[in-house]
């Protein structure tokens, strides 16, 4: 690859229990519009020629990826989980680094994003790739925010100018974000996000407009909105336009 069509490698961290999920199935492989959220993740980003190869972060304990995932998609590469999220991403992105040196720049994509769509990952590409922190998706707040007093009543009205709805992928230089969580967890901080430990390293990333669709599954009830979602954008569009 070169300069002017980098080396992409995306990384699903998708080693997490889900306790909010509230299910002996993990949210990442609860079944969809036909198949596990997991494997909808992969395919979209599978789908982009841009990107050259895809880890998946697994907990020790994983007794469905190779079922669901590894017998469908060998070239799949698998890494160990850690303690936290940000453990775990770095895990991968260490194991991106040993396993494909050529990797320049580097996707993070939540596990339990199955609606992920094409547009939206392409501009996150076409425009990320142009800034040197490197770009997530995200949306502009919309709604009114409340700031809680901790008991449950409302302490003050938070302004939502801008402010922004982080999602996933969220696109960096491989090197730098290796360096940038490594840096974090040594200190004793555990981001949340990629971004947030970019930004702690001085960095300032770029916010790319996604999507409503992009949801994150976190409770129950937003299965009923993917599997809307996924059943009619497959039968108006045939993919994943």
């Amino acid at each position: 690859m070169t300069m002017d069509n980098p080396a992409i490698h995306a990384l699903l961290p998708a080693a997490g229990k889900g306790q909010r999920f509230g299910d002996a199935l993990l949210k990442q492989y609860a079944p969809v519009a036909g198949q596990p959220v997991l494997l909808h993740a992969i395919d979209i980003l599978r789908s982009e020629p841009r990107i050259t190869g895809i880890t998946v972060v697994l907990s020790e304990d994983d007794e469905s990826f190779q079922e669901t995932v590894g017998n469908r998609y060998p070239e799949v590469r698998t890494a160990p989980g850690g303690s936290t999220r940000a453990r775990s991403v770095l895990n991968g992105l260490e194991s991106i680094r040993q396993h494909d040196p050529g990797a320049q720049w580097v996707l993070v994509h939540d596990a339990a994003r199955p609606c992920l769509p094409r547009d939206c990952l392409r501009r996150l590409l076409r425009q990320g790739l142009e800034q040197p922190d490197g770009a997530i998706l995200a949306i502009p707040v919309r709604d009114t925010l409340k700031l809680s007093d901790g008991d449950g009543r409302i302490a003050d009205t938070v302004s939502r100018e801008e402010l922004w709805l982080a999602q996933t992928p969220q696109l960096f230089p491989l090197d730098r974000l290796i360096s940038a969580m490594a840096d974090a967890l040594e200190a004793g901080h555990s981001p949340t996000d990629e971004a947030a430990a970019m930004e702690r390293a001085g960095a300032r990333p770029a916010l790319v407009m996604g999507s409503p669709a992009n949801v994150k599954i976190t409770y129950p009830d937003d299965i009923d909105f993917v599997e809307l979602w996924l059943s009619n954008r497959d039968r108006s569009t045939g993919g994943f336009e």
